[in-house]
């Protein structure tokens, strides 16, 4: 009995202990957010009050290059990946001039134009100060990694309005296919915490019930199957499509703020190409998408290629809200393929991309009840889980750890991060995939 007694005793100090240090992150992170969320606004504003603001684009990926390059090289790239990078390597250890140099980075960006999010720096900096203060009060190693996640749930949370999905997300997205549960409290508490510092300060929300959802059938249910693995595909697309702007960025023989240079010219000629409606966030045409408005099919493809471009030279920010971006658009364009309602799709869309490029189903399908309410979640679950399995052993985060193999006909080694597995294919004599494997291998030696 006495023994019984102590383990609560224990496990109480630890959940206060928890609940004290997750209330204080959120805190930190919610005040860092707001402020960077209303610098970003201020700047978007101010920048687009000129018609041809876009023209500055050369100049801006220079700038935002240059400072990462002399200042903090940690803060390259889209924020939450470097965060996850940074527990799996460094226990969690962030170096504190990352938290301005992102900051000042990603205004930069977004402010001229650059095709990129607002939730990475968030992260990224979330975890930054989250490290500060372990280092501070010089916390060990393990509840350095705990702090840090709970700053990229906190991150997530105070940008998006969704504290539940921002908790999930932050344990959820550093392994593909596990879940960090110890973490999960704090987590929880730092992401709620966060929200409603944001909230109470001023920054605002985005939410858009879905009513219309028609009733369940057969047909409806399998068109739904079909739009997560279409989904999918799109999520493999993206991240082939960064993985190209890198291979292309790293053949050029320049610096950094060079390629910035020559990155802002070309999205400043696809922009007279095509339309300036891919850069920036792009919160306006996620909107249209979701009210059912009709976008060009090929909307999708563009905001690949000028995030890509974006990120890959010089350019600093997140990741997604593109994804949202490219899931809303590529939802309409699914919906016109069998006249199905173009807002519903557009919804399911948004979150089944999150769930697929980021490798995060479960975050992505509560985000569905907490964006879109509880009507159409059932259907968003399903094409979530869907276009997770269809985007295969890839990620938008390449350092995000493999922990299941997302089929059994699918040789990978666990444990490794993502960007160094390779995928072997080994099929059973007598399972469907063999035989069909199998009876192609015949047709081909005939």
């Amino acid at each position: 009995m006495r023994r019984r007694l102590t383990e609560q005793a224990v496990l109480f100090i630890s959940i206060m202990k928890w609940v004290f240090l997750a209330t204080v992150v959120g805190l930190i992170v919610g005040l860092s957010t707001t402020a960077f969320l209303k610098i970003l606004n201020w700047s978007s504003l101010f920048g687009e009050r000129f018609p041809y603001y876009f023209l500055f684009l050369p100049l801006a990926l220079f700038l935002s290059a240059a400072i990462i390059k002399y200042l903090a090289p940690d803060a390259e790239g889209h924020g939450t990946e470097k965060v996850i990078e940074a527990v799996h390597k460094h226990s969690g250890k962030i170096k504190a001039m990352v938290v301005p140099v992102k900051l000042v980075a990603t205004v930069i960006t977004l402010a001229a134009g650059g095709s990129v999010g607002k939730e990475g720096p968030c992260a990224q900096i979330g975890g930054g100060l989250s490290s500060m203060f372990a280092d501070l009060f010089r916390f060990d190693d393990k509840d350095r990694k705990k702090l840090v996640i709970c700053g990229i749930s906190a991150g997530f949370a105070s940008v998006f309005g969704t504290p539940i999905a921002g908790a999930i997300f932050g344990v959820e997205v550093l392994f593909i296919g596990n879940i960090l549960y110890d973490v999960l409290l704090p987590s929880f508490i730092s992401g709620i915490v966060s929200y409603h510092i944001s909230s109470a300060l001023g920054i605002t929300y985005f939410y858009h019930p879905i009513n219309f959802v028609p009733v369940f059938g057969e047909g409806f249910f399998l068109k739904v199957v079909l739009a997560g693995i279409f989904f999918g595909i799109c999520s493999a697309l993206l991240i082939e499509c960064l993985k190209i702007g890198e291979k292309l960025s790293g053949r050029l023989p320049f610096s950094k703020p060079v390629k910035g240079i020559a990155g802002g010219v070309v999205i400043i000629g696809l922009v007279f190409l095509f339309s300036r409606q891919f850069l920036g966030l792009g919160l306006d045409t996620i909107e249209s998408a979701l009210q059912g408005t009709k976008i060009i099919w090929y909307a999708f493809l563009l905001k690949m290629i000028f995030t890509s471009v974006t990120l890959n030279f010089g350019g600093s920010g997140g990741i997604v809200t593109p994804i949202f971006f490219i899931g809303a658009v590529s939802g309409t364009l699914f919906s016109s393929f069998l006249g199905l309602d173009p807002g519903t799709f557009a919804a399911i869309g948004l979150v089944s991309l999150l769930a697929g490029a980021a490798n995060t189903p479960i975050a992505a399908s509560i985000m569905a009840v907490e964006l879109f309410g509880p009507k159409v979640a059932p259907y968003a679950t399903v094409a979530c889980v869907i276009s997770f399995l269809m985007t295969g052993h890839r990620s938008v985060y390449p350092s995000q750890v493999l922990a299941i193999r997302k089929s059994p006909s699918i040789q990978v080694e666990m444990g490794k991060e993502v960007e160094d597995v390779q995928a072997r294919f080994k099929f059973r004599d007598k399972s469907l995939i063999g035989l069909i494997a199998n009876l192609t291998k015949r047709i081909r030696r005939k």
